[in-house]
Parts: structure tokens; sequence; C-alpha cells
């Protein structure tokens, strides 16, 4: 039996939902509704009432409609939906999950199905799905699907895009089903028989990273490469933390010079911290960090105007980071690593972080980089971090397999010592 949840406010939303579960019924899925409403009443009946949910998140409906506190009630309402999806989840009752609302229902929704593991699929149909969905997000694998017009009632528009969701969400939890029946595929990310490196690339550092890569494959490894766009930087963060890598290969720090210059792809404060508190051997190198990354050339703000700048694409313009700003870098990074608990080596390219800042490039700086280099050593002196100094360049593939084969060399000893 292959099930799909409907999460949402059926007091608002319940034609809509009424009519999804009937196609979902005829595309031959069995549907479990779940009402997250709190005012009105629900206009189809409920698999999971809204009491129900309220009560997962230690909460009393009654309470919450007495308070008139929306924000609140919200609030809770997505603690619930989180706890009641995660129970579903833990039972076999759910091979995919659907959604549909506008800002509140989508933030009640996605707030659960972030919880939920990868692979199992997630699609939100949203009136806000336009625009900056990195909030409802997050480092998860939600399908967004914008509504194009506002989720009230069934009509011309409204009806091919939620007609096309239900199909979707369909096929992919038939899909995910199977899936768990086949003994020959992993039942969860990271049980494969290869144990899993995450690595971290952007476009200036690939082929460096793509060497590292390659020869970890040769090795024995599942090689998992995270783009350094904030996003791929926190989720690296979130599966290092949940303790399903071997162990990670950073070498494109990037997120962290825009966390410090005000970069549009940070991936916030804790970037370069979950491995080193879960004890996991990792490789880091300094790649990306002579620059922080804008948006299209008109958004550039004022201070940033007059600055080293390259029109990377037509949606990122870079700047070049200065010397003092990599000395500070270098002291964050430093900080980070000394407070790893396991096995932690740095790996210095001494020719160049970038594309942009190999020798002849726009963004070669010897002194800005001399700047960073001098303040990590300073930063990690009397720590248990190694330092390894390369005459490279970061993009040279010999430094990618050296890196490569450094982090195997360390985890080899892991496995040995346990």
């Amino acid at each position: 039996m292959t099930n799909v949840v409907l999460v949402g406010t059926l007091d608002t939303k319940g034609v809509e939902y009424g009519w999804l579960r009937e196609r979902l019924l005829r595309a031959g899925v069995e549907v479990v509704l779940v009402d997250t409403g709190i005012m009105g009443e629900p206009r189809v009946p409920a698999d999971v009432p809204r009491e129900e949910v309220a009560r997962a998140a230690g909460a009393d409906l009654s309470e919450l409609r007495a308070a008139a506190d929306r924000g609140a009630a919200v609030t809770t309402m997505a603690e619930g939906a989180e706890a009641t999806l995660l129970r579903l989840h833990s039972e076999g009752r759910m091979h995919g999950v659907l959604a549909i609302g506008g800002s509140g229902g989508t933030s009640i929704a996605t707030r659960a199905m972030r919880a939920l593991p990868l692979g199992l699929p997630k699609v939100m149909v949203s009136s806000m799905a336009s625009g900056d969905v990195s909030p409802y997000v997050g480092s998860s694998d939600i399908t967004m699907m914008y509504s194009v017009v506002d989720i009230a009632g069934i009509n011309s528009v409204s009806a091919p895009v939620l007609a096309n969701a239900a199909e979707a969400v369909a096929g992919m939890a038939k899909g995910f089903a199977r899936a768990a029946l086949d003994r020959s595929r992993p039942a969860r990310l990271g049980s494969g028989s290869r144990p899993l490196v995450a690595a971290s690339m952007a476009g200036v550092t690939t082929t460096g990273v793509d060497a590292a890569r390659e020869r970890l494959t040769e090795l024995g490894y599942e090689v998992l490469v995270f783009h350094v766009s904030g996003t791929g930087g926190r989720t690296l963060e979130k599966l290092a933390g949940q303790g399903i890598f071997a162990g990670v290969l950073d070498l494109t720090l990037s997120e962290i010079a825009d966390d410090l210059c005000g970069g549009i792809l940070t991936a916030g404060p804790d970037r370069l911290s979950a491995a080193g508190r879960a004890g996991i051997p990792q490789v880091v190198s300094l790649g990306a960090l002579d620059m922080v990354k804008f948006g299209p050339p008109e958004t550039l703000p004022e201070r940033a105007r007059y600055r080293r700048v390259r029109v990377h694409n037509p949606s990122i313009t870079v700047i070049r980071t200065t010397e003092s700003e990599c000395a500070e870098l270098g002291r964050r990074v430093a900080a980070k690593l000394r407070a790893a608990t396991g096995p932690t080596a740095v790996c210095l390219p001494l020719r160049g972080l970038s594309t942009l800042g190999a020798p002849g490039g726009p963004y070669h700086d010897p002194e800005a980089d001399g700047a960073l280099f001098s303040a990590l050593r300073e930063g990690l002196r009397g720590s248990a971090a190694r330092l390894y100094d390369y005459d490279t360049h970061i993009n040279d593939p010999a430094f990618g397999r050296a890196a490569a084969d450094r982090l195997h060399a360390m985890i080899g000893a892991v496995s040995a010592a346990a």
C-alpha cells in the first residue's frame, strides 16, 4: 500500500484538500489527511483531526483559539504537524507528503517536511513559491510549486496546477514505496556499501575538487559534493552533525567570506563546525576565500563598487577580499578548527585559492593570501590541527589528489583505532 499524507488547514483550504484527496485516490494511492486548521470548522473530515495535532505539540486547541494569537497558534500547529508526520513516518504510513497554502499554511507544512528524511517525496504548492523559498526549504529536498493564483477554490488555473502536484507526488510516492522493498538499495542515506564523504565545491574550485572526488571514488568512497551556495553549506553541516559521513573534504569556504563581508551566499555563523563537533576526520582548505559573492552588478552595495569587481555570471558578481578581511578570515577559520574534537588537517595551496586567484588572474594577490595564511597559522599554533603547505594552486589536480589521500589516511587511522 502506498500512502500520501495531505497536511493543511481544512477550515480555509478544505474544499481544495478534498479535491486533492479525490485526485490522489484516482491515482492509485491511499490518503491520510491531517488538519492543521485552528479557528473555523473543517470543510472536510480529517483522518488526523486538529485537536490531535495540537496535542502533539503539548497544546490544547480551545486554549489556542481563546488566546486569539495567530502567530503563536501557527507556530504551535507547525510543531504539532512536525510531530504528527514523524509519527506517521515511523509507523510506515507515509511514502510522500503534499501540502498547499499561502504564507501561513506553507510555514506549517514545510516545518513538518523539513523534519522528514531526505529522499521521502515532499511537494509544497504555494503562492509564496515564486520568491525566496529558502526559509521554507532550508536544507531539505522539498519540491516547491508556484500556485500561480492564490489557493482559493478550484478554477481553470488552479485545477491543472493542483492536478499536476497530485500526480507528481503519487508517482514519487509509488517509486519510494517500491524502493523501500528493494533490498539491494540503501534503506536510508549513508547505509550503502561505500562510506560517505562530503566535499565542498564552487565553480572556481571545480577542477581541484573534481580531482579529489575522483581519487576518493577510486579509494572506495561515495562522495557527496555540496555547492557552496549558502544552502549547500548548511546542508553539509546538517548531515555532518547527523554522523553519516566517514570524513569531510572541505576545500571551499567562500560562504565564510560571505558571512564576514555581507555577501549573499552565507551559510551562517556555524559553517565549518559540525564535523569538528562530531569528531569526524576533516581535511580543510581555503578555496574561494579570495572573494565575496553578491547579486547582479546593479545590486552591489555602494561600499563594494570601488573594489576589484568581476561579473561571475548574470546572477552573481564577486569582489576581491582585502588583506585585512583575509586576516580576519584566517582567524575565524582557525578558531573553528581549534574546537574540532576529531582529526583535522589544513592543506594550503600557496599559489592561489580560486581560478580568479591563480597567478596572472585578476584576484591574484600574494599579500592578501599571505595575510590569510599567517593569521591561520598563528590561530592554530599549539592546536591538534595539522598544517600542510603545497606549492600549487587549488585547482591543480595534484593538490586535489593529495588532499584526498590525506583524508583517506585519517579515516583509516580512526577505523584502525576503533
